[in-house]
Order: structure tokens, then C-alpha cells, then sequence
């Protein structure tokens, strides 16, 4: 299994002129470059560092103590740097520019524009890629969530009803207009919690304060109720 695209503990093998080379499962070609310029001050062979591991312009793997503004299997909002031919790249805090192949853009995107997009690994080619086709990774209905539990939440974009939110990287929801207590902006990571998953679509409504223990009971009598319309028993 591919680590690029990951952050991992990895333990210092040797000291070079260029950096230190990291340790991996197989040691693959003699260790990861970690380049002298990350490399922290009193760092030595055999001690252990946490990393990022990317393919640089060469398309080496190689490790780096920098954090992309986005890791693979999430979203976010990325601003494009240089358009080329066969695609863009964007600015997502490393060296080396993330790329979005034209095939991979939901509308041809432009220099200096900010776009939504999604971050995955090229199965044919083991590189870090991203993506503005975002809906095929997302779902509109909940799995595995409870009301009142705490989620991360991307912002995106406003609605009739409110303002559009990704949920865990893994759903959509909406914070209604009258859950919106503070300025929010596209693009904006921060927390919030699970209000209401409508009994009809299980879509997923978002608040920003915690709910307390009785509006957690007072949604789930609500739901049961609802039930109990519908079907006439439980």
C-alpha cells in the first residue's frame, strides 16, 4: 500500500549533505529524502519525526514537515496558481503545485480562481491529484451520525435556506439562516453539531452551538413521532 499522501511517524536511517533519509517498511531505494531545509535542529539517526509524504517535481516520493492545506480524502477551497494545457495547478502550501487534469474540472477553471475540490490519489499513476467533480464523493443522507454529536465542517456555499456545509468530508448538510449566529466564509473549517437528520430524505440539518440533553430528547421524540404517524406503530 502507497504511503504518499499520508502522515506518518517515520524513524531518521542517515544523515547526508542533502538531508536525512527516512525509514520505511521495505526501505525503498535506501529511505525517504527528508530535505535538509525541514530537517529540525537537534534531530539524529534513530530518532523518529512525523512527516508528509508527496511526489516532488521529479516525482520522487519524498517527505516534507509542511501541512497541505488539504490531505488526501478531504476538501477545500484552493486558489489556482498557473493554468496549463492539459490542466490546473493549485496552491495547496507545498512546493510542488496540486494538479486538477482537465478531465477532472467540473467547469475550465481560471488563473487566480478559487475553487471547491477534492483530494485523491491516481490509482494509474500513484500521484497526489485533486478534483472539482466533488459530488460522486459526497452523501446527501447521514450514516453513522447522532444528534447532538460534534462533526467538522467545511463552509460552502449559500442557499435560499442558509448556507451549505460539508460534513466529516464524508456529507452534505445545511445551517439553516437562523442557525447563523456569527459571520461564516466559503471555504471556512470549524465545528459544529448535528441538529436534526430529517426522517424522511436522513438529510442533515447543522447548528454551531452544542445542543443540550433535552433538545437531543426532544428531536428524538419528534422522530419517533413522526414514525408513529407514518406507520401507525414502532
Amino acid at each position: 500500500m502507497s504511503i504518499v499522501g499520508t502522515k506518518i511517524n517515520l524513524e531518521v536511517l542517515r544523515e547526508t549533505e542533502i538531508g536525512l533519509f527516512l525509514d520505511t517498511e521495505n526501505r525503498t531505494h535506501g529511505g525517504i529524502l527528508l530535505p535538509k531545509r525541514y530537517v529540525p535542529k537537534g534531530l539524529e539517526v534513530g530518532d523518529f519525526i512525523d512527516v508528509f509524504i508527496y511526489r516532488d517535481s521529479e516525482d520522487r516520493i519524498i517527505a516534507t514537515r509542511l501541512e497541505p492545506y488539504a490531505k488526501v480524502g478531504q476538501f477545500a477551497y484552493l486558489t489556482v496558481k498557473k493554468i496549463e494545457e492539459y490542466g490546473a495547478f493549485l496552491d495547496w502550501g507545498l512546493p510542488k503545485d496540486l494538479f486538477v487534469p482537465v478531465s477532472q474540472q467540473q467547469s475550465l477553471m481560471v488563473e487566480n480562481g478559487l475553487y471547491l475540490v477534492y483530494v485523491y490519489i491516481d490509482e494509474k499513476t500513484d500521484r497526489i491529484t485533486a478534483t472539482s467533480k466533488i459530488h460522486k464523493y459526497l452523501k446527501n443522507e447521514a450514516e453513522n451520525l447522532e444528534i447532538g454529536e460534534e462533526v467538522e465542517i467545511l463552509i460552502c456555499d449559500k442557499t435560499e435556506l442558509g448556507v451549505r456545509v460539508i460534513i466529516n468530508n464524508k456529507f452534505w448538510g445545511l445551517i439553516f439562516h437562523n442557525e447563523l449566529f456569527h459571520n461564516l466564509h466559503e471555504g471556512q473549517k470549524t465545528t459544529g453539531f448535528v441538529k436534526n437528520i430529517r426522517d424522511v430524505d436522513k438529510k442533515i440539518d447543522i447548528t454551531l452551538k452544542k445542543i443540550g440533553m433535552e433538545e437531543v430528547k426532544d428531536a428524538k421524540i419528534i422522530i419517533v413521532d413522526a414514525l408513529k404517524d407514518a406507520d401507525g406503530f414502532l
